[in-house]
């Protein structure tokens, strides 16, 4: 599958009057094709099902990446969701990590970190990373490392590489508990709620100690599922 080939198959399920829409509710400036989280999320893994290698994956992502429609950003960030990828999967950790700094879209920041948080778990030692993201001046790099770690708030019986994980989030939400910026302040909430649903105690004691910083809706949305 070429860039080329790959663009026009996106191109062929255009909906003009949809992508009007979605131009009007994303507001960033790029072309829109109107097309459907399923549509993208099918042809990415009939994509990445057909690719060669990890190398030609990456340079498909890249493409699609480069051409900067936000269905093809979006596809791109998909053809690396996989659990595992064999014999590691260090070059589409690389083309994710490159990608982080150019996010400016939160549907764009979710689709590549569909495939990020597989390469996480994959290598949990990435923390490392996500961690350095979190002093970011850019807004959705900062935004990401919450996202990215999201699988390690899953497991009801946690091994002890999540349970170190976790421990490891929440320090990095209270350190940003007084960041200003809704979505800062959404990614924490999304990670305490994601959390509360497996260890409802950690989240209390969290919000209990360093809550109070949040902004009320974040708040609210963090505790949401505590019993």
């Amino acid at each position: 599958m070429t860039v080329e080939e790959a663009l026009a198959a996106l191109r062929a399920e255009a909906d003009p009057a949809r992508a009007a829409e979605m131009a009007a509710y994303h507001k960033a400036d790029r072309e829109y094709l109107g097309l459907s989280n399923a549509v993208t999320g099918a042809l990415a893994t009939e994509w990445r099902k057909a690719a060669a290698d990890q190398a030609a994956l990456v340079a498909l992502a890249q493409g699609l990446w480069e051409s900067d429609i936000f269905e093809a950003r979006i596809a791109a960030g998909k053809l690396f969701v996989q659990a595992r990828m064999r014999p590691d999967d260090r070059l589409a950790w690389d083309w994710i990590v490159s990608v982080v700094p150019q996010f400016d879209s939160w549907a764009i920041a979710d689709a590549v970190a569909q495939g990020g948080q597989k390469r996480v778990v994959q290598v949990p030692e990435r923390l490392d990373v996500l961690e350095g993201w979190t002093s970011s001046d850019h807004l959705w790099t900062r935004r990401a490392a919450f996202v990215f770690a999201l699988p390690f708030c899953k497991a009801r019986h946690p091994d002890a590489v999540e349970a170190a994980a976790r421990v490891r989030v929440l320090g990095w939400a209270e350190r940003l508990a007084d960041d200003p910026e809704w979505f800062i302040q959404k990614a924490i909430a999304w990670w305490m709620r994601d959390l509360s649903k497996r260890d409802p105690d950690a989240v209390r004691g969290w919000l209990d100690a360093h809550g109070a910083r949040l902004k009320p809706f974040a708040r609210k949305e963090a505790a949401r599922q505590l019993p």
